[in-house]
């Protein structure tokens, strides 16, 4: 009782009223009702759905593929897809449009539920090469060209775009000379952030836009307040969380979570990272320098990255700002520096982290019960928020629960 109580932010009551195609009352049935959907975003990085939605592999790995695909479709109703500007455009003028349109379209099609984001629209990393040919000016334009080109292309099928990553460091990034960088000391941190939110919201009223950053200083906080001073449409903060060298723990979620929540936007959590191998060296500073031959999953070290998901997923559930979690890696094959950091081992079997959070979006958070109407059609519910089924003898219909009491009527 006392998680249920914990969750009430997350659930909902509706009174139907159930009639039949004639408009008469279906009195005294028995009706179940099954929750298909959360409104929550239980979400994961799937790249690999451009592969399996254009066929580029052979028979025997696009059967592995797709395998991979429906453990994904098993348990997750939001999916991030790449648009790195440098692998998304590598020559100028000739995007892989067409590739990334089959891949978003295959996601809707299997889950008519699927939330789609694309990330990110504007980045330092990975960005295109050909941008250095520029002058800063022709820069800026042909990243105002990208976003409402790619924006407006997507629309309808990916609503939802990281607008822009990682700006804390970007004006002051020194790796390696890139075109976001420059055009960013140029305009600084809330300057390049309030031009590719415009010309985003500009493409796409309807959309919803997030700022996305793993810098979870005070740094960041100083940003999204310049931002919102500044009049940026930020529809939700992103906070990645790759945990490489060791699961955060409660006390430091707790305390990013509160901090974070003072700016009353809702919260996503865009890039979880928890591993099932050992902790990557603490002095290691940038995570990308961190390269090894192997790094192995293991039975022990399985069982604590389940443990670690458990709780955090929890904490994160549990919190009334936070709407969405993704998995930055939902299989070992392929998975960023080579961590095994999925929830699928790279034979696609799960580990006990796919399983414990299985459980809790399909059974312990989820909402599967049958009542009676009564003389007048009428029944009353409570259940999680999202989308449900509901079957009356050999009649079905769907209806959706938010937080709106309205009675609604139903026919079937």
């Amino acid at each position: 009782m006392g998680q249920i109580n914990e969750l009430q932010h997350r659930m909902g009551k509706k009174t139907i009223k159930l009639v039949d195609a004639s408009g008469n009352p279906v009195v005294d049935q028995e009706v179940s009702l099954t929750h298909t959907n959360h409104q929550f975003l239980f979400g994961s990085g799937i790249f690999d759905a451009v592969r399996v939605a254009n066929a580029t592999d052979t028979t025997e790995n696009l059967s592995y593929l797709e395998d991979k695909m429906d453990k994904f479709f098993d348990v997750f109703n939001f999916g991030t897809l790449p648009f790195y500007w440098g692998g998304f455009e590598p020559e100028k003028g000739n995007p892989k449009t067409k590739e990334l349109k089959a891949a978003a379209q295959y996601l809707k099609d299997r889950n008519r539920n699927m939330t789609v984001k694309g990330h990110p629209l504007c980045w330092h990393t990975g960005t295109a090469p050909w941008l250095l040919d520029m002058s800063n000016e022709e820069i800026l334009k042909a990243q105002f060209d990208r976003i409402e080109r790619d924006v407006t292309d997507f629309k309808g099928l990916i609503d939802m775009w990281d607008v822009i990553n990682e700006v804390v460091i970007m004006p002051i990034f020194d790796k390696y000379d890139n075109g976001i960088t420059r055009i960013s000391k140029d305009l600084g941190r809330v300057g390049i952030v309030k031009e590719m939110f415009a010309k985003t919201r500009e493409s796409n009223p309807n959309a919803t836009l997030l700022l996305n950053d793993f810098n979870t200083s005070i740094n960041y906080e100083i940003l999204i307040d310049g931002c919102l001073s500044a009049g940026v449409p930020i529809d939700a903060i992103g906070i990645q969380s790759h945990q490489h060298q060791g699961y955060w723990g409660r006390e430091k979620l707790e305390q990013v979570l509160e901090r974070f929540s003072h700016f009353g936007l809702p919260i996503h959590f865009t890039e979880n990272t928890l591993i099932s191998g050992h902790i990557m060296p603490a002095e290691i500073e940038d995570l990308n320098d961190y390269q090894i031959p192997e790094w192995p999953s293991t039975p022990e070290y399985e069982a604590r990255q389940a443990k670690e998901v458990e709780e955090m997923y929890s904490i994160l559930f549990k919190h009334p700002l936070v709407e969405a979690i993704t998995n930055w890696t939902f299989s070992d094959d392929g998975a960023w520096l080579g961590a095994p950091a999925g929830f699928l081992r790279s034979d696609n079997s799960p580990k006990p982290a796919y399983n414990t959070l299985k459980r809790l979006i399909k059974q312990d958070w989820n909402t599967n019960l049958t009542v009676k109407t009564d003389s007048d059609g009428m029944l009353t519910f409570e259940g999680f928020l999202g989308d449900y089924d509901l079957v009356c003898g050999d009649k079905k219909a769907t209806l959706q629960l938010d937080k709106n009491s309205e009675t609604v009527k139903l026919v079937i």
